[in-house]
């Protein structure tokens, strides 16, 4: 088993593409993928792993993405505890057709596992973002790595590398990057 692993629920595919680039970026010698949909179980797949990047898309008025819906519910009823645990987390958005609930869904991502115990970090300045609001934002920063594929999809690639290179100071993994 690796020492990281990365959830996704994807979709439209979005997702799911760039939780691919992420894990290769990282190395699958140290990283597990997993689908939401394809891939989990329950909590316990979650739990099995210290350090998580978890992605989720947004859909309409800031919603989680379905593969998330179910999972998110039955933590809120089990409350699984997160503690010692280190999660981050990414997803994509559109800043100009949702531009009043750009990924939203890292928010609620973000409350969710905070609320379980786990230690969430990769927080993204919100600078070079344009969008009008955003319930994934706390104390001036994204609580993850929000993505534009549809607007602005030639900054993915140095935003997943600087996301990573933050990320090593809480996921002793990523040191050799």
């Amino acid at each position: 088993m690796a020492n990281i692993a990365i959830f996704y629920g994807s979709t439209s595919g979005t997702t799911e593409e760039i939780a691919e680039k992420i894990q290769q970026e990282i190395g699958e010698d140290i990283c597990d993928l997993y689908s939401m949909e394809e891939d989990f179980d329950d909590v316990d797949d979650l739990l099995k792993y210290d350090y998580l990047l978890l992605g989720c898309s947004t859909w309409g008025a800031g919603e989680v993405q379905n593969d998330w819906r179910e999972p998110l519910f039955d933590m809120e009823m089990d409350k699984p505890d997160f503690s010692g645990k280190t999660i981050a987390i990414f997803g994509p958005g559109d800043c100009e057709g949702h531009s009043k609930h750009f990924v939203g869904a890292l928010g609620t991502l973000y409350d969710q596992f905070k609320a379980l115990g786990a230690n969430v970090v990769g927080a993204v300045a919100a600078d070079g973002y344009s969008f009008e609001k955003s319930t994934a934002i706390r104390d001036g920063k994204f609580v993850g790595l929000p993505l534009d594929e549809v607007n602005e999809s030639e900054k993915t690639d140095q935003r997943i590398a600087d996301w990573l290179q933050l990320l090593k100071a809480d996921f002793p993994a990523l040191a050799a990057l």
